[in-house]
């Protein structure tokens, strides 16, 4: 548990901030024209076009922790492997696997665990081919005067969040972990904008949130202290973001793959280390999002990003199974690590 009262940037920026709420809003448009999914138009026998067209979807809309896919387009790192890249805004982890199944999107970002659920009970074509953040990002938040120090405290409290979310996929192995019975702890549906404020006026007890959103609520509880709840505190093994293609696209074009992934993480990678940038870059694709906030998000992720030492992008098999353990009192049908992840084709990955 951490505990912190409403930082600089976060103070400054309270009304700009009830626009990046952890989910958010309605996504932004993307600034770039839509262009056709590589994934739809390929067929068997095709050559690789020399500038191949893809489409990617963020995990959710177009905050600072989506804001290296930007940071890749206006660095030429796409275009330096032959990318010509359509940056759109995903709208969850489960959408975004549906888009990439069915061939509407090449790529996108997701929630590793919520991929591990998805993939073994409704058995989606997808694949990993690279880990955005080395530790979950997941989080139960509140602040002073709801009771709540410590996981314990939840049972017989309110959670307001989206329905299906990251949160509320992992909650039952988290309140596990933590020695609860998650039906003593009720979900609150709401929109992502409303979170905040539905918290900051005693309507619920706690909001999911993701660790970066904490600016956010700092800024909305008039000087009481942010209580953040991480999962990773309780479930360390848990990853959080992944890069997500079809097991279509990874085994008949493993070059693109392996370009778009490696292009991804360059700007991942250059994005954790110059956040004010970043957050410069992303207003420019995207002119709603306000860069203080997205440098603010960038920040508070990068030591997720950068995990303990390990290169970024790389994923564990060891570590997948694990993950699978740990997530198989949720799981209905059988999966294994490689059904999970194109370990040839992540960084760092082995066979």
């Amino acid at each position: 548990m951490t505990s912190s009262r409403a930082i600089g940037v976060a103070a400054g920026l309270a009304g700009l901030l009830l626009l990046t709420a952890c989910g958010g809003s309605a996504p932004t448009q993307p600034a770039e024209a839509e262009t056709t999914s590589a994934a739809a138009n390929e067929t068997a026998g095709d050559a690789p076009a020399e500038t191949a067209e893809v489409t990617y979807l963020t995990s959710f809309n177009t905050f600072g922790r989506d804001a290296y896919a930007y940071v890749a387009q206006e660095k030429g790192f796409f275009e330096e492997a032959g990318l010509k890249v359509t940056i759109q805004p995903g709208t969850g982890t489960v959408d975004v696997m549906k888009l990439i199944a069915s061939g509407s999107a090449d790529f996108g970002t997701g929630d590793f665990s919520t991929v591990v659920v998805t993939v073994a009970n409704e058995g989606l074509p997808v694949t990993t081919t690279g880990v955005i953040h080395q530790k979950s990002l997941a989080a139960i938040i509140s602040i002073d005067g709801h009771g709540i120090s410590e996981p314990t405290d939840l049972e017989g409290k309110t959670i307001g969040d989206q329905p299906g979310s990251t949160n509320q996929v992992i909650f039952p192995t988290y309140a596990a972990a933590a020695g609860i019975d998650p039906a003593q702890v009720e979900f609150v549906p709401a929109a992502p904008p409303a979170l905040p404020q539905l918290l900051a006026s005693g309507q619920v007890d706690a909001i999911g949130q993701f660790i970066v959103g904490e600016p956010l609520i700092a800024s909305t509880a008039q000087g009481k202290d942010v209580v953040v709840l991480p999962y990773g505190d309780l479930l360390p093994e848990l990853y959080g973001n992944v890069l997500l293609t079809s097991q279509k696209l990874a085994e008949s074009d493993p070059d693109l793959v392996s370009r778009f992934t490696e292009a991804l993480l360059r700007g991942l990678e250059y994005s954790i280390a110059n956040p004010e940038e970043t957050g410069e870059i992303l207003r420019k694709y995207q002119p709603t999002q306000n860069p203080d906030v997205a440098a603010a998000e960038v920040t508070l992720m990068a030591p997720y990003v950068e995990g303990d030492g390990v290169e970024i992008g790389a994923i564990d098999p060891e570590r997948v199974q694990a993950i699978i353990d740990i997530m198989a009192p949720a799981l209905t049908g059988d999966v294994v690590p490689e059904d999970l992840v194109s370990f040839d084709l992540a960084p760092g990955g082995q066979q």
